[in-house]
């Protein structure tokens, strides 16, 4: 099979021809149709997320069809379409697992981390771990569901009951999370790049009541904020834009030093918080809510072999909406 490998840290990929994998006990191989590209993907190729999986295939947003199953894999039939996550395989008995926090389980597994993904034709996965994919999406709208959409629900989660909702840095995860937010009544305001106007006018389209740069001061004060952006710095300006009792949460799995503030930021029961990775149960929550709203993904498509320049844009913030890589797809 065709796949983007890491074969080191902050080098690019390199196309490779790798024999097919063969799915062992419950797992299956599935036929990738569509991988999205996640800022997941350029923490690792940068160096910035320790001890992946080297040589690596890198990839967790991904949608394909399962065309063989290992011994004891029958949740799915062949031919079934399959979501593949982050969360790829976890212990299921440690005090996490047991206690509903399996995204915190310390033994765990991650595809396109520890575990190749779907920068590739074919990947195995553990069976457990496949989510249904609702029929209303197709392969390259759902693929930026499997992290963007799961992580910014969990995000939403976390924020509670916020009614004015500050959403920092208006990328793959924000533009999900803001349809979401605008389905259950929220006001969404965006925060982009300064200068980003582009950025600003696509959050206005999809139901932002005020979107304007990071270190802009929101018309009125929040009651949550979630920060999609990985910019440390940006904690105590979210501090500073919450009320007395809202919450500030960290939506990456990734952050640039936070800069020391003063406690009067904190004051007033404010809280910080972080989201780490995502359970079996976000997954199945979101992908039964995304079809109500209906939840649109703006997608990018580049081919199997373009995944640098899709790293590339994504880093420079040259995206709008989501990069979904597509083998077979035109050059």
């Amino acid at each position: 099979m065709r796949a983007l490998v890491l074969e080191q840290s902050r080098q690019p990929l390199r196309e490779r021809d790798l024999p097919r994998p063969l799915p062992g006990s419950g797992q299956v191989l599935v036929q990738v149709r569509a991988c999205a590209v996640c800022r997941t993907d350029l923490h690792v190729v940068d160096g910035e997320l320790p001890n992946p999986k080297l040589p690596l295939v890198l990839g967790h947003e991904i949608v394909g069809s399962i065309v063989e199953r290992g011994a004891g894999a029958d949740r799915f039939s062949v031919g079934a379409r399959v979501g593949i996550p982050w969360l790829g395989w976890t212990c299921g008995s440690c005090r996490f697992c047991r206690g509903g926090q399996e995204n915190l389980c310390p033994q765990a597994r991650f595809t396109g981390y520890t575990i190749d993904g779907g920068y590739a034709e074919f990947a195995v996965v553990d069976e457990r771990f496949c989510l249904a994919i609702p029929a209303s999406f197709s392969d390259v709208e759902a693929a930026p569901l499997l992290c963007a959409g799961l992580i910014g629900y969990r995000s939403l989660v976390k924020a509670g009951d916020a009614q004015r909702l500050g959403l920092y840095g208006f990328g793959a995860a924000a533009h999900l999370v803001a349809q979401i937010a605008r389905f259950q009544g929220r006001e969404v305001y965006a925060f982009t790049r300064p200068g980003d106007e582009a950025a600003q006018r696509f959050a206005r389209e999809l139901g932002a009541v005020w979107a304007g740069a990071s270190d802009e001061s929101p018309p009125e004060p929040l009651d949550a904020a979630i920060l999609f952006a990985p910019v440390g710095a940006l904690v105590p300006v979210a501090l500073r834009a919450v009320r007395p009792g809202g919450i500030v949460v960290c939506g990456g799995i990734h952050m640039s030093e936070v800069p020391a503030f003063s406690y009067g930021l904190l004051w007033g029961e404010r809280t910080v918080c972080s989201v780490a990775n995502l359970t079996r149960r976000d997954g199945e929550e979101f992908l039964a809510l995304a079809p109500q709203v209906p939840v649109r993904s703006a997608v990018q498509v580049f081919p199997l072999g373009s995944a640098n320049e899709a790293l590339t844009r994504l880093r420079e913030g040259r995206l709008q909406g989501a990069a979904v890589l597509v083998p077979g797809a035109p050059v």
